[in-house]
């Protein structure tokens, strides 16, 4: 489980005018909140906020609010469907004993031997939703690959992870590897046109002459 440190500052005014000023100055406003305890609205830095959600890997995230420090993880982001510049952020307190429902990246290693016999490669799950302790907390979901062979898969059923619960449907596959596709030998198309007719000469022989 890694950690990353994000500082934050509280926010008392929500007005969208507000928001928008708060952007342009270059912060994000956020929502800091833990099962049991008070919601408080924050506002992070853009920079600070990049390492936390370009990232492939779940991270804990050490919140510190005007110097008092909160362990949370990223729940939520939102982005502007025009420019996709990020407009919003939650971010959920994690408590001891307290299990957490989050979503953990897949990470591929090794190269399937079906690919080497042709075959292609079909990732189709990117994320898997878990459920665990803060302290189970993976950074990723490593799968080694390289026994795959033509028709071969992992589904969700066969990742085993300790004191770790896997909440997608069981019988979903992850990733497989799949025959090539057929390419249909081209033929060349039958003419079924009927042949042009032939040119109708409409001048006469004084007009051939005439030209």
């Amino acid at each position: 489980m890694s950690e990353i440190n994000l500082k934050a500052e509280k926010r008392s005014d929500f007005k969208r005018s507000t928001s928008r000023q708060l952007r342009k100055s270059g912060f994000v406003p956020g929502v800091y909140y833990i099962h049991g305890g008070d919601n408080i609205a924050i506002k992070a830095p853009e920079l600070s906020l990049r390492p936390v959600i370009s990232t492939t890997e779940s991270r804990v995230i050490n919140l510190d609010i005007d110097g008092e420090i909160r362990q949370c993880i990223l729940k939520d982001v939102q982005f502007d469907p025009v420019t996709s510049k990020l407009i919003h952020f939650d971010l959920l307190g994690l408590k001891a004993g307290e299990k957490i429902r989050v979503e953990v990246p897949v990470k591929l290693s090794g190269n399937p031997i079906g690919i080497k016999e042709g075959g292609l490669l079909q990732f189709i799950m990117h994320k898997l939703e878990i459920n665990c302790l803060p302290q189970n907390l993976p950074s990723h979901i490593d799968l080694e690959i390289s026994g795959l062979s033509i028709g071969d898969s992992i589904k969700v059923s066969d990742v085993k992870l300790e004191n770790i619960e896997f909440l997608d449907d069981e019988h979903a596959v992850i990733v497989s590897v799949v025959p090539p596709t057929l390419v249909a030998e081209e033929t060349p198309a039958v003419e079924t046109e009927a042949p042009a007719e032939p040119e109708v000469i409409t001048k006469g022989k004084k007009e051939e002459e005439s030209e």
